[in-house]
């Protein structure tokens, strides 16, 4: 009786790992068919991270919402402004950073003066 629940559970962890590990290979369900391997997702991870910090510690830009998605080290900074100086650094900001092979700045500059 030992050796059949032995036997169950070693086949139903193996099926586990088997998901498991065929899960992480395909990039998991937020890839959305993501072909990148590990190693650039962690680059393309790191490189948004360190936009993003540069971005809340500048002045200029901080209260602004921009967005930031990296994908094999091209950033798109998505969002909105109050002027074309703060749309420019968020852009300089994100080309400085190591790894970062292109920017594509979608970010809109608004209005945001008080209508009168």
């Amino acid at each position: 009786m030992r050796s059949v629940i032995a036997l169950i559970t070693l086949l139903a962890l193996s099926a586990c790992t088997t998901m498991l590990v065929g899960g992480a290979s395909g990039g998991g369900s937020q890839s959305g068919g993501d072909k990148r391997g590990a190693s650039v997702v962690a680059a393309d991870s790191g490189i948004t991270t360190q936009i993003k910090g540069k971005l809340s510690a500048d002045q200029s830009v901080s209260v602004f919402d921009v967005g930031v998605k990296t994908r094999k080290g091209i950033v798109t900074l998505t969002g909105a402004v109050g002027s074309f100086s703060a749309r420019e650094r968020a852009a300089k900001i994100a080309k400085e950073t190591d790894g970062v092979v292109a920017v594509n700045n979608l970010i809109v500059v608004e209005d945001r003066s008080d209508p009168k």
